[in-house]
């Protein structure tokens, strides 16, 4: 909960009511950071908000949340907002946030940086920008908060309190987000598409495509675990289930003879260029 905020204020409003905006509200409301009366959604398509609002919906879950078609339905005064639309749209929320005076705004928008967030948005406003990942869908999101000129230590705990609702948060500063999206951004689809290489695999050695699909996913989530819980470096455990010369030995050098023949056909295309 935002620190020194009467409850009668709108402690949270969200811009944006598609997937990762519903993902931050329903993992905030879970926890209790709020109550649903104090959050507000804010989405203009007329068909995602029946969405939100319909039977077993977001809205119906947590009675009292508010999901309204634009900012200016939200009344009166409002402690934060999260800027959780398009990156075309993001001038015109910000602008209409500007409105409004919210003290406090992250942006979740990719490839926006701050000094634009900034410049539409009034002077001293606490401005923090976030890169999540599509994990957060599920509680298990991996997201950077880089803070603005005026985003001060308040303004970055609620913003990492906002986001570690569905997910680990890391601060850095902003150059180093773009290196952000490039492995957590992006790192989803590297799993995804080992996983769709693990489960061909298995049809193709004989599984049926159920079986190979459960046993690939349930090897990468346990893998996962692993990795997060033993405390070890991924060099270790890859080390623990490679004995000399046996299946997981033929297996990597498989990979890694095939990853060089590709980094050197790569190097010759460049040099041909």
């Amino acid at each position: 909960m935002v620190p020194g905020v009467p409850a009668e204020l709108t402690e949270l409003m969200v811009v944006g009511g598609g997937k990762m905006g519903e993902a931050l509200v329903g993992g905030l409301l879970a926890r209790g950071w709020a109550p649903p009366e104090a959050v507000a959604v804010v989405e203009q398509a007329e068909g995602r908000r029946q969405d939100l609002t319909a039977p077993g919906g977001l809205a119906d879950r947590y009675r009292g949340l508010r999901v309204v078609p634009a900012v200016e339905d939200v009344a009166g005064p409002v402690a934060g907002a999260v800027v959780a639309v398009k990156p075309g749209d993001v001038e015109t929320a910000c602008r209409a946030l500007a409105d409004r005076r919210v003290p406090m705004v992250l942006s979740i928008a990719a490839g926006v940086g701050l000094a634009a967030l900034e410049g539409w948005l009034p002077q001293g406003c606490a401005v923090v920008r976030a890169m999540p990942n599509t994990a957060a869908l599920v509680g298990e999101g991996a997201a950077a908060v880089a803070g603005g000129t005026a985003a001060g230590a308040e303004a970055m705990a609620w913003a990492e309190g906002v986001l570690s609702s569905v997910g680990v948060v890391v601060t850095v500063a902003e150059p180093a987000l773009d290196a952000v999206t490039g492995l957590s951004g992006s790192g989803p689809a590297y799993v995804f598409l080992m996983a769709e290489a693990l489960i061909d695999a298995g049809v193709l050695a004989g599984l049926p495509r159920p079986v190979a699909h459960r046993l690939a996913v349930q090897t990468l989530l346990g893998a996962a675990r692993l990795l997060s819980e033993s405390g070890n470096e991924p060099v270790a455990l890859r080390a623990a289930v490679t004995s000399p010369g046996g299946t997981t030995a033929a297996g990597l050098h498989v990979l890694e003879a095939a990853a060089v023949l590709a980094a050197a056909e790569r190097s010759r295309e460049l040099g041909r260029a």
